[in-house]
């Protein structure tokens, strides 16, 4: 048995802890979860999570940035899986909002980190991620003639502020597995006004 290096021990106890973190952030909130919850269900001590965060809001920030990795993920597996750039484009979009009904990434992408995080970060993680991947499958729709010529990444910007918003229309609905279909054919809507 091969012993793990400091270094290995070290991105263990990270991974762990953003995961523990994800986890009671999204099932609780920022505010009701304590930085004890998360080293007590981590089974570590609360100075091994200020050693790898620093604070609350550091670890926050890793957990939203996690469920930005893992919505990017699966929206450039569902897109890879289409017949066109198009198609592409309007899955990626509908499972977008499907992903809005997960409840972790509810509370943490969308009802918590604009106000943990602040706009300018929370919109500087997602076009590294799920804005990234947006902007890419117009790119793609518009290199294969099915989307219009114009400024791609404003288009981009918009069309992901409009599901943002949809994300929070869906978080805030009383039934918001109900409220998908209408919204989703909006967001088709909003995004034919693109097509050639």
């Amino acid at each position: 048995m091969t012993r793990r290096t400091q270094a290995e021990r070290s991105d263990a106890t990270t991974a762990l802890l953003i995961t523990t973190a994800q986890r009671l952030f999204g099932a609780h909130g920022y505010a009701a979860t304590s930085i004890d919850a998360v080293a007590a269900a981590a089974g570590v001590t609360k100075g091994a999570v200020y050693h790898h965060f620093g604070g609350k809001t550091a670890l926050f920030r890793a957990a939203f940035v996690r469920e930005q990795e893992e919505t990017a993920a699966t929206l450039e597996r569902v897109a890879f899986e289409q017949s066109d750039g198009w198609a592409a484009l309007r899955r990626g979009i509908r499972t977008f909002l499907e992903h809005c009904l997960d409840p972790g990434f509810r509370q943490i992408v969308i009802l918590d980190g604009p106000s943990v995080l602040g706009w300018e970060t929370v919109r500087e993680i997602e076009y590294g991620h799920a804005l990234r991947v947006l902007l890419d499958g117009m790119r793609l729709a518009q290199a294969e003639g099915l989307f219009a010529e114009g400024d791609l990444p404003a288009r981009a910007q918009l069309v992901f502020g409009a599901l943002c918003e949809g994300g929070m229309l869906l978080a805030r609905a009383a039934d918001p597995v109900a409220a998908l279909p209408g919204l989703a054919a909006e967001a088709d809507r909003l995004l034919e006004a693109f097509k050639v």
